[in-house]
């Protein structure tokens, strides 16, 4: 169903659990609705709860704007020049946003349900890079989602639910089983993909047994299947309640006005990083959400998996803070500290010389802890499975933005094809091949729609398959170097 618009052109409308809304047509002829709320606005009483239903409406909800951004604390500058991370006020935060072909309960497309990225603590559906456009186009319901993050998310209290972040994500796949089939997408055909924090996301949904049946194919993006110690978790609110001067317990801490509690949360971030470890927010093993290790569930998931990472993931946490050149001046120290840090030993650094000559001290050290954090975990879990077939991919194309390589998160716009975006080009630099980007996404669409991307399932041997390489480094016609951005 639809209705004209102010601008006189017609609106598509549909009916939702909790009321009708109203959405937008994009320029493919597709049907766009944003914010639709999947649970209540966490406030008040149900700041540090369990997700809540949402409150039903009379009449129509305009849907045609995101909706507000979770409460969290802005990238520090040096990232906040590459992560679009736009922060958009209000409360009701548990929204999610549908991109659809076809806005007819009879249509039955195959669904796909994108968790962004942020270290579990950053990011929302609004980044621009995550536009559906390029999926609604080809096909799919693309839906995407915001969920509770930082101390609200993920955050561990004696006196409320952990893993309430998780718990959100599940909300919002509920939501799109009760509700998909209105937009013209298939609850039975749903795949679930996300990047980083959202990757780890999955391997937890994988494990969750409350999520079993909500999907049926998951990609993780440089992200792979953990749970963290609960006293890593326990310690960032202990040192925010310190610095708040109040009790390290949901009532407390419901009580202390947000941005208060953003600023705490801002200065205990501030000494974390993913690669030095240290205390941090995200998941926890929790007999009623998370009850057993993420990565040992996935083994046996029968669950059809695509996952992969990037090149040289380390580039974007080293390059542009500086720490590649103090890695570079440390030279055989750096290597002491990524062998103890990654717990490699002398035959992987030597492994690892052979296959990098010329490799600096900086970029061995940032290898090693990438091959620790990502690629050893999801090489292990995809010669694991039994069940169900791994397709594993590398993302090798080199940044345009000097210093960044193949780095973290990188392959982002390829696989959303939204290389037009402005904001793409922050973190992939001038003159990205469009043809790389067509590869990528169609492989995604592919594996959402047959459960094959395009190449055999890993077998556990051989090297994964490779999207772009360094010979398109060459190809690449360079701006001027005023024009350009360098990192270190």
């Amino acid at each position: 169903m639809s209705a004209p618009g102010d601008d006189g052109r017609a609106r598509p409308r549909v009916r939702t659990g909790s009321g009708l809304v109203e959405g937008r047509v994009d320029a493919h002829g597709s049907a766009v609705f944003r914010g639709v709320p999947y649970a209540a606005p966490p406030v008040g009483a149900l700041r540090f709860a369990a997700p809540a239903p949402p409150v039903a409406w009379e009449g129509v909800r305009d849907c045609g704007a995101f909706g507000p951004t979770a409460p969290k604390v802005p990238y520090e500058h040096t990232f906040a020049a590459l992560l679009p991370d736009p922060q958009i006020p209000g409360d009701d935060c548990l929204t999610v946003n549908v991109w659809t072909p076809d806005p007819a309960p009879a249509t039955r497309l195959p669904v796909m349900v994108w968790l962004h990225g942020g270290a579990h603590t950053r990011g929302s559906s609004a980044v621009p890079v995550y536009d559906g456009a390029a999926f609604a186009r080809d096909g799919v319901v693309l839906v995407s989602c915001n969920f509770r993050l930082g101390v609200l998310g993920y955050g561990l209290f004696p006196d409320a639910p952990a893993n309430r972040g998780l718990l959100d994500q599940i909300a919002a796949l509920e939501w799109v089983r009760d509700n998909i089939a209105a937009f013209g997408g298939d609850p039975a055909r749903v795949t679930v993909f996300g990047e980083s924090a959202g990757a780890i996301s999955i391997g937890a949904l994988l494990a969750a047994p409350r999520a079993a049946g909500l999907f049926s194919r998951a990609v993780l993006q440089s992200g792979a299947p953990e749970a963290l110690p609960r006293d890593k978790v326990r310690a960032m609110v202990r040192r925010m309640a310190s610095l708040l001067k109040v009790k390290a317990t949901a009532k407390a801490f419901a009580d202390t006005p947000l941005p208060d509690l953003l600023a705490a949360q801002a200065a205990v971030l501030h000494k974390s990083s993913p690669l030095v470890g240290g205390a941090a927010f995200g998941l926890v093993i929790d007999p009623n959400t998370l009850p057993e290790d993420p990565l040992e569930a996935a083994a046996r998931s029968e669950v059809p998996l695509l996952l992969g990472w990037t090149t040289e993931e380390y580039r974007l946490w080293l390059a542009p803070t500086g720490a590649m050149r103090l890695l570079d001046r440390l030279g055989p120290l750096a290597l002491w500290l990524a062998r103890f840090r990654s717990g490699k030993d002398r035959a992987d650094v030597r492994a690892l010389r052979a296959a990098l000559p010329g490799a600096s001290p900086a970029e061995l050290a940032g290898q090693l802890l990438t091959d620790s954090l990502l690629r050893d975990p999801l090489r292990t879990l995809a010669g694991a499975r039994r069940a169900a077939p791994s397709h594993l991919y590398e993302f090798a194309w080199p940044s345009g933005v000097p210093g960044l390589g193949a780095c973290h998160a990188l392959e982002l716009g390829f696989v959303f094809d939204t290389l037009g975006v402005p904001e793409a080009s922050w973190l992939a630099g001038p003159d990205t091949p469009q043809a790389l980007a067509d590869e990528m996404h169609s492989a995604w669409v592919r594996f959402a729609v047959t459960g094959d991307p395009g190449w055999a399932p890993w077998d556990g041997n051989g090297p994964p398959r490779t999207f772009g390489g360094p010979e398109t480094k060459e190809e690449r016609v360079e701006e001027p170097r005023a024009t350009r951005r360098v990192l270190p």
